[in-house]
């Protein structure tokens, strides 16, 4: 199929729509076991995976989570539906950026709000980012076509079709990827000013571990070292 070819923007678009996202109301109403959780994401998400063998969710990823706060821990080996919105929301974060950024943000939005601790329900900050991107969708969509119509006015002298086709896809991607990388750098921005003071506190803590972590090597290797001469001696 000729890159010109309308249909075949068309296809990019229908895979950009079929994106799935958890809609608010098909989070369950009940606490759940870790199982049920990845079972859950694994159905509501499938859409999501570039093969088949892709997991979007693992026992070890929630494990992590919680072990590096970015999640809170279970409620007697249960998850709630605040947890739920969470792991959503980890999910979507670390397409793009760090743990220690999403640590950085995620860290004062579990203190003001997990679990009823301030004004607004985790439930209603979930609709509203649900409700905003929903209404970016179309957004996106048009912006998409927008960089492929402007790359078919690329390369006219080339003869070769498939070198042609080659580039102007070339083309679409480095155009898609600067996008990405300058809404990247501008979330970096935000994080860096906003959420600073999370962010210390988990570097500080990060040191402070690494630190601890080579002492506690340096005294396995002070233990081997001495130990060696006493082997040799009873040799």
């Amino acid at each position: 199929m000729a890159w010109e070819d309308s249909e075949e923007l068309r296809e990019l678009l229908d895979r950009l729509k079929g994106i799935s996202y958890v809609k608010p109301d098909e989070l369950p109403n009940i606490d759940l076991y870790m199982d049920q959780v990845t079972t859950f994401m694994d159905r509501h998400l499938e859409s999501s995976k570039r093969y088949d063998e892709d997991k979007l969710l693992t026992k070890t990823m929630i494990n992590n989570y919680t072990k590096n706060e970015l999640l809170p821990s279970p409620n007697k080996k249960k998850y709630s539906k605040d947890h739920m919105y969470l792991l959503i929301l980890i999910y979507y974060l670390k397409g793009v950026l760090s743990i220690t950024d999403i640590q950085s943000v995620l860290k004062p939005l579990n203190e003001k709000f997990f679990d009823g601790a301030g004004e607004v329900p985790f439930e209603k900050i979930y609709n509203e980012i649900f409700d905003i991107q929903r209404a970016q969708s179309d957004v996106v969509a048009k912006d998409v076509a927008r960089k492929w119509k402007a790359v078919q006015g690329t390369y006219s002298e080339v003869k070769s079709k498939e070198q042609q086709d080659f580039l102007r896809k070339f083309s679409l991607i480095c155009m898609l990827s600067f996008d990405v990388y300058m809404k990247k750098q501008l979330i970096e921005q935000i994080i860096d000013k906003e959420f600073a003071p999370a962010r210390t506190e988990i570097t500080e803590k990060d040191d402070k571990a690494d630190k601890a972590k080579k002492k506690e090597d340096k005294k396995e290797d002070k233990k081997k070292v001495e130990k060696k001469p006493e082997e040799k001696k009873k040799a």
